[in-house]
C-alpha cells in the first residue's frame, strides 16, 4: 500500500513539473521585446487621437492653411520659393535613418560588434539632422512668419472678391477663391488671384505707401476687400487671421514627435556606447537591445509619414 502512495505521488509530482512553464517566451519572443511592443502600441493611439483631432478640426473649419505656401521655403534656397522641398530632406533623412537602423540589427544578429557601432552612429547622425531640419522650420515660422500656438497667419480666401483703397474704391488687385494670403508686416504675402502675383512686392508693402491696409496693435496687417461673387457678393470686411488651431496643433504634434526623435538619438547614444564597450557581445543574444531600440525607431519613423501626409499635403 505504502509502495502505491509513493508511485502515485511521484506521478503527480512529475506532472506538476510538466506542467510549470513559466519561464517560456510567448510568441517566441523575449520579454522585453514584448513590453517594447506594448508600449508602441500604446503611443501609436495617442498619436492616433492627435491626428484624429487635427482632421476633425481641419475639415470642419471654412478656411485652412495651404501647405504649398505655408511650407515653402528652406535655408539653403535664398528667397527663392520652392514647396515642400524642405520638408522632403527632413523626411529623407528620417527614412535613411531607419534604414540604417535595420543594418545595425542585421549586424547585431552577427554579433559583429564593430558593425553594430558604425550603423547606428549613422543612425544617431540622421536622427540629429531631422532635429536641426525641424529647429530650423520652427524658428522660421515662429521668427520669421509670427506663427504660434495661439496666432496663425496663414489662411484661404473662401469667396472670391477684390481689394478695395483707404477710400473704398476696388483696386486691380482681386483674388479667387481658395488663393491664400499672409498678413502680417514683412511676411512674404499673396495678395494677387494668381500663383505669384503681388508676392515680389509683399515684403515691401507698408501701410503708409498702400492706402487700404490697416495694422493693428501687435503689427499686423489687415486689408480691407469686397466679395464679387457667391451668396456673400457686395459684403466688405478684412482679412482676418487664418484658424488659431492650426499653430497650436502643428507646433504640439510635431514637437510631441520630435521629442520622440530627441529621446531616440539619447537612447541610441547609450546603446551605441555600451555596444562598444563590449557589454552586448558578452551576452551572447544577438544584440537584443539594439533590436528593441530599433523598433522604437522604426516606429517614430513610421508616425513621421502620418504627420507629413496630414500637415504637409492634405
Amino acid at each position: 500500500m505504502a509502495t502505491t502512495d509513493t508511485a502515485l505521488d511521484h506521478k503527480v509530482d512529475h506532472s506538476q513539473e510538466e506542467a510549470w512553464q513559466g519561464g517560456a517566451e510567448p510568441f517566441k519572443a523575449s520579454y522585453g521585446k514584448l513590453m517594447m511592443w506594448y508600449f508602441l502600441l500604446s503611443d501609436a493611439f495617442t498619436f492616433a487621437g492627435f491626428l484624429i483631432t487635427y482632421g476633425a478640426l481641419r475639415f470642419s473649419s471654412v478656411t485652412w492653411p495651404v501647405p504649398d505656401f505655408v511650407f515653402k521655403t528652406a535655408p539653403f534656397m535664398g528667397h527663392r520659393e520652392l514647396p515642400l522641398i524642405f520638408v522632403t530632406v527632413m523626411s529623407f533623412l528620417l527614412i535613411v535613418s531607419s534604414v540604417t537602423m535595420v543594418r545595425a540589427v542585421q549586424e547585431g544578429h552577427r554579433e559583429n560588434k564593430n558593425g553594430v557601432v558604425f550603423w547606428m552612429l549613422l543612425t544617431i547622425i540622421g536622427g540629429t539632422g531631422f532635429l536641426s531640419c525641424q529647429a530650423w522650420e520652427w524658428t522660421n515660422l515662429i521668427g520669421g512668419e509670427h506663427m504660434s500656438v495661439t496666432r496663425n497667419p496663414f489662411g484661404t480666401h473662401t469667396e472670391s472678391g477684390v481689394y478695395l483703397d483707404a477710400e473704398g474704391k476696388e483696386t486691380d488687385e482681386v483674388f479667387k477663391a481658395g488663393s491664400s494670403f499672409l498678413i502680417h508686416k514683412g511676411g512674404a504675402a499673396e495678395h494677387g488671384a494668381e500663383e505669384g502675383e503681388g508676392s515680389a512686392e509683399a515684403h515691401a508693402y507698408e501701410v503708409g505707401d498702400h492706402p487700404g491696409y490697416m495694422m493693428d496693435e501687435k503689427g499686423f496687417i489687415h486689408r480691407k476687400f469686397k466679395i464679387t461673387d457667391g451668396p456673400n457678393a457686395g459684403t466688405v470686411g478684412m482679412e482676418q487671421f487664418g484658424p488659431a488651431a492650426f499653430g497650436a496643433l502643428f507646433f504640439f504634434i510635431t514637437g510631441f514627435h520630435g521629442f520622440h526623435v530627441f529621446s531616440g538619438v539619447m537612447f541610441l547614444l547609450i546603446i551605441m556606447i555600451n555596444a562598444a564597450s563590449g557589454v552586448y557581445a558578452s551576452r551572447k543574444n544577438g544584440y537584443e537591445m539594439v533590436e528593441k531600440i530599433g523598433l522604437y525607431w522604426h516606429f517614430v519613423d513610421l508616425v513621421w509619414v502620418f504627420v507629413f501626409l496630414v500637415f504637409y499635403l492634405l
